[in-house]
């Protein structure tokens, strides 16, 4: 038995939710629960107990299910308490259990490991867990396929230090859950820059036959993947920065985000 499952739950427009669950106890946890009703219909059909949220930002389109679904615990004892992680940031809605860098938290027999990742938003996190048979983050809007997410609250040093630094380090093998459906755009951005790299335009063409409205085909990347097509993992590559006209990843980053939000 794999110890650990996940199931991709659609929300809004392009937005994922995703039920993390620990098959040796039943225990789960839910990434950024913005609809708590398809939230608690997915825990009930799982058999599971729900008691765990991670947010990944502030943002309402992640966050803002957070008040409705902790009132929803508060009116029914029966569900137990439930615990909402986040970074440290007052705009998180029912925070209970702030987390940095480096700390841990449970899923039932499941570690989950938070990974500091401030620019899109100064209080992002990114979950890491790793089994023996699987490995997985959630991103969030940090790393998305074959993208990244705006600069809102950071710079580009800050998303350079996310995704070079610290999610690239991750196993190659590394199945990336990120917070919305965006890989044609973002592919179709990257086939700019870079159009002789064979994997971004081998992946363009899945992408344009693939169901994105029903939002099945694309998710999860790889970090393996990533590093092969998306062009915001691969500024030091000389490819990248001669196409955008810069000679060093730092102002390439910068670069790269500056077209991509024009595109």
């Amino acid at each position: 038995m794999t110890r650990m499952t996940v199931t991709k739950i659609p929300a809004l427009k392009d937005n994922f939710m995703y039920l993390i669950i620990c098959n040796e106890t039943k225990h789960a946890a839910i990434v950024d629960p913005v609809e708590p009703e398809r939230v608690l219909k997915s825990a009930k059909e799982s058999g599971v107990s729900l008691n765990k949220v991670l947010t990944t930002h502030h943002h309402w389109d992640h966050a803002g299910g957070n008040a409705d679904l902790f009132k929803h615990y508060q009116m029914d004892t029966s569900l137990g308490p439930l615990s909402i992680y986040g970074g440290q940031d007052e705009r998180i809605p029912n925070l209970t259990n702030p987390v940095g860098q480096d700390d841990t938290l449970n899923i039932g027999n499941l570690k989950v490991r938070c990974i500091s990742t401030p620019c899109h938003t100064t209080s992002h996190i990114c979950y890491y867990i790793e089994t023996p048979e699987d490995k997985v983050v959630f991103t969030g809007d940090t790393l998305f396929l074959a993208g990244c997410g705006r600069f809102f609250e950071g710079t580009a040093q800050q998303m350079y230090d996310a995704l070079i630094t610290k999610l690239s380090a991750l196993p190659d093998d590394t199945k990336v859950y990120c917070g919305h459906e965006y890989a044609l755009n973002n592919l179709r951005f990257g086939n700019t820059i870079e159009p002789d790299n064979e994997n971004i335009s081998k992946l363009l063409a899945v992408a344009k036959e693939a169901d994105l409205d029903g939002r099945r085909a694309m998710i999860p990347s790889t970090i393996g993947q990533e590093k092969l097509i998306n062009v915001f993992m691969r500024v030091q590559k000389e490819s990248v920065q001669f196409s955008i006209g810069k000679n060093t990843p730092l102002a390439t980053m910068q670069a790269l985000r500056e077209a991509k939000d024009k595109f």
